[in-house]
């Protein structure tokens, strides 16, 4: 019987396909191979900018037309009123007390302060969060008590006030 198995022996080679993510890498090269040719253009293009400080006369200036209408300078923001604006200080430290001081210290800067608590999370700096319409006030907050760094407010924080999140002592 063994002689039997070996004359039905066959000599064939099959071909196997690749698996599904080599098939995927190879069409991902050759496509970014294709846009590469696609968007590859001619140097870009370089324009000389010439500035004109404020001594300088009109008459001082290069001689090209004027590219429009002139701009008409943007009206002053008025300033901040910090006692319009809520603030909650929380303690993200190790340091007992930390956001009742800076509580305290906001206060006396004119900031309306509604409450200081700690914050359970992992914060890397200092932070003052603050609602897109409250950005301003987040940057005079943080010039007020001395923090670096500032950021758009994130979730669970309340969109009508700024939040500031204390990681350590302030200077």
């Amino acid at each position: 019987m063994a002689t039997r198995l070996s004359a039905r022996h066959r000599d064939q080679r099959g071909f196997v396909f690749p698996s599904p993510v080599v098939m995927l890498s190879i069409i991902a090269v050759a496509m970014a191979g294709i846009a590469f040719v696609a968007t590859r253009g001619g140097e870009p293009t370089e324009r000389e900018i010439t500035t004109i400080s404020a001594k300088e006369t009109p008459s001082a200036a290069p001689s090209t037309p004027a590219a429009g209408p002139t701009k008409k300078p943007k009206p002053a923001k008025p300033p901040v009123k910090r006692s319009e604006v809520y603030v909650e200080v929380y303690n993200n430290s190790g340091i007992t007390g930390l956001a009742g001081t800076v509580s305290d210290r906001a206060g006396q800067a004119g900031w309306q302060v509604v409450g200081s608590d700690n914050w359970v999370g992992t914060i890397p700096a200092s932070t003052v969060y603050y609602p897109p319409r409250l950005e301003r006030a987040a940057k005079l907050l943080a010039l007020d008590l001395g923090i670096d760094r500032t950021m758009p407010a994130v979730d669970p924080m309340r969109l009508d006030r700024l939040t500031v999140i204390l990681t350590g002592p302030l200077d």
